[in-house]
């Protein structure tokens, strides 16, 4: 006999398949959008709230250089003193900033805005860290530029800068993001990030010749004596281009390495 049909009115019998049945996810965000959408984000708020940091950096850079000219004559302690003076600037930005800003969002519960947004923790990390580092390029090139009419050296290979900042900023940035995100206390991420900028500024302007042997292990450790190193090199005569890719190679990897601690840092902050 044909299925008596359901009485008007009455509503409609769900079927297995319905109720199991589920609305598709919205596929996942990726890595390179999301990475771009951070980095013009925090490159727009940092240059409206960073610039006068910025000429705080370089001024501080250029001031250094103009004491320490009274002491080196040249050679190589002269471009030992304005490639570290260029990267102070990177560090002081990169480094000390940034570990401030992720303590801040820490302590904040910025970061739980951010883990609301459907991008990648890599993106967060490595976007802040590229405009951070991006933000520092006018006081390292202005800087560059000053030490090296101070001193009297060349200018031809001032070119290698467009490799030593992106490097040497991944290092830094990585290494201040990670400082801010471990960090317990929000003073403490900011202790942490002066101390790193005075480390670089000790370790990476004064001429390496002239520290003790301890003091030179723990310059070997700064992530950013790599980039000083290469970029001292650029200011010789006759570079030695084998010494300076590998001193490249090397601030790479420690780039690299210390983007993926901040990257585990954040995922380990946010979700506390």
């Amino acid at each position: 006999m044909p299925a008596e049909a359901p009485p008007a009115g009455a509503p409609a019998a769900r079927t297995t398949a319905g109720e199991d049945a589920a609305a598709p996810l919205a596929p996942a965000a990726r890595l390179l959008p999301s990475l771009a959408a951070v980095y013009r984000a925090q490159l727009s708020r940092a240059r409206v709230a960073r610039i006068p940091l910025l000429f705080v950096a370089t001024f501080q850079s250029v001031g250094i250089m103009i004491l320490m000219r009274g002491v080196v004559d040249g050679g190589s302690e002269a471009r030992a003193v304005v490639a570290g003076s260029a990267v102070l600037v990177v560090a002081f930005v990169a480094l000390n900033l940034l570990a401030q800003y992720f303590g801040q969002l820490r302590a904040t519960g910025g970061l739980d805005h951010y883990a609301t947004l459907p991008v990648p923790p890599a993106a967060v990390v490595l976007g802040a860290a590229g405009a951070y580092a991006s933000f520092t390029v006018p006081g390292t090139v202005v800087t560059a530029v000053a030490g090296a009419v101070l001193f009297g050296l060349p200018l031809g290979n001032l070119w290698l800068l467009a490799a030593v900042v992106p490097l040497a900023g991944a290092a830094l940035s990585g290494l201040g993001a990670a400082l801010g995100l471990l960090a317990p206390r929000q003073e403490l991420a900011t202790l942490l990030g002066q101390l790193g900028m005075s480390a670089a500024l000790l370790l990476g302007v004064l001429p390496a010749e002239r520290m003790p042997q301890p003091i030179g292990w723990a310059r070997d450790l700064l992530p950013s004596t790599y980039g000083v190193e290469a970029l001292a090199r650029a200011f010789d005569p006759h570079p030695d281009w084998a010494a300076v890719a590998l001193d490249l190679a090397v601030c790479g990897a420690v780039g690299v390495l210390s983007l993926a601690v901040a990257t585990w840092a954040y995922r380990r902050a946010s979700v506390r």
